[in-house]
């Protein structure tokens, strides 16, 4: 079985928000495609929510409106939403034991930042022996000198061994 699985599509992430990344919103709406395109075939779409647990956060902060997931995929009744901490969407959430009886065996990946979060999670999915597909264009990381350089090396990165690199075709 396959499920979508989105990382921290937060408002933070977002133009106004504490930390917004470059091309946030259009990695969003490719997002929201993939999650119709999995609800539409019923399939599970699990949400990915980072609270940080420094106090004060820089972003992401508990209670606050930019850590709560942006609307663009705003999770329907009945999807999970697991709570991390950590940059491994894996690590003490729950994601694995989830993923393990809902049968899933393929897992395909949308979110931010693409060289953080999605990063480690990949990483992780791939060496607990998921298939792991990532959709570059409903990723986003932090603009340095205007430019996306840093999201084009992780996804070239996560490609060349961890998952296989597909857009979501919008």
């Amino acid at each position: 079985m396959d499920a979508l699985l989105l990382i921290d599509i937060q408002n933070d992430y977002f133009r106004g928000g504490r930390f917004p990344l470059k091309n946030m919103k259009r990695a969003a709406a490719n997002a929201a495609v993939l999650a119709k395109r999995f609800r539409d075939a019923g399939m599970p779409v699990v949400h990915i929510r980072h609270i940080s647990l420094k106090e004060p956060a820089a972003f992401f902060e508990k209670d606050t409106f930019g850590s709560e997931i942006n609307s663009a995929v705003s999770p329907l009744e009945g999807e999970k939403v697991f709570i991390k901490h950590y940059p491994s969407s894996f690590r003490e959430t729950g994601l694995g034991e989830y993923l393990e009886e809902k049968g899933v065996k393929r897992l395909h990946v949308a979110g931010a930042m693409t060289n953080m979060c999605v990063d480690t999670t990949v990483r992780a999915g791939f060496d607990l022996g998921y298939e792991m597909i990532l959709y570059s264009d409903a990723c986003a990381a932090r603009g340095f000198l205007g430019t996306s350089l840093v999201h084009k090396i992780s996804i070239k990165t996560l490609g060349s061994v961890f998952a296989e690199v597909k857009t979501a075709g919008r």
